[in-house]
């Protein structure tokens, strides 16, 4: 496996894992909607978006890496 190779590998299995936690966190929020846990379902969400930016960054990168 080259170089290049590898790290589209490597690229590629980081943003499938971070959607999955993505995804995962997102939905710890769900049972507090709605309830008096604004603040735990705030910090969710900003975790939740935190995520989905190293998501979308890492596949900027697997993009570049690909070419």
């Amino acid at each position: 496996m080259t170089s290049s190779s590898a790290t589209v590998a490597e690229l590629s299995a980081a943003a499938e894992a971070i959607g999955g936690y993505r995804r995962r966190v997102s939905e710890l929020a769900r049972p507090y909607l709605g309830t008096e846990r604004d603040d735990l379902v705030s910090a969710i969400y900003e975790a939740e978006r935190s995520l989905q930016t190293a998501e979308r960054t890492i596949q900027r990168a697997l993009k570049l890496a690909s070419s």
